[in-house]
């Protein structure tokens, strides 16, 4: 792991990048990083190739990669991010909103594990450890995520 400015604080630590199931909200994909790497750098580990519509935030926004996408057959729902000198139109933040719904799925993961688990710093020296843990845990909140389909259960 790696330290890394941000304005004047200095964080310690690594960085969790999942792909999550728009239909399900399971995670199906999980890379570990140091804290400094930016997640966009990590965009292409994450889609899988029978995936048919992309899901982000804005700090996802890659030309390149929409038109990938859109070669491909498959839709690309990254949020609009506003450019320098200009504001987002009206139908831009219709499609960030509707988007935005989706897009949650993935907080909820993070949700699981910090406030069901108690997970809220890294507890070992070095990547490997906490990778590893890391790992556990995204297993763990896919089962506290299904758990009520993998029971049968209503309640």
């Amino acid at each position: 792991m790696s330290p890394s400015k941000k304005g004047n604080q200095w964080y310690f630590g690594m960085k969790s990048h999942i792909g999550v199931d728009a239909k399900s909200g399971l995670i199906h994909t999980v890379k570990t990083t140091t804290g400094k790497v930016h997640d966009a750098k990590l965009t292409d580990d994450l889609i899988r190739p029978d995936d048919m519509i992309i899901f982000g935030d804005k700090g996802y926004v890659s030309d390149k990669r929409k038109r990938a996408t859109r070669a491909r057959g498959a839709t690309w729902a990254v949020k609009d991010k506003r450019k320098p000198g200009r504001v987002l139109s009206a139908s831009q933040k219709r499609r960030n909103k509707k988007y935005g719904v989706v897009r949650a799925k993935v907080e909820h993961v993070f949700r699981v594990i910090k406030c069901q688990f108690g997970y809220r710093k890294v507890r070992y020296r070095g990547l490997a450890k906490n990778e590893a843990q890391m790992f556990s845990l995204m297993a763990l909140a896919n089962l506290y995520l299904a758990r009520r389909r993998l029971l049968g259960d209503s309640a």
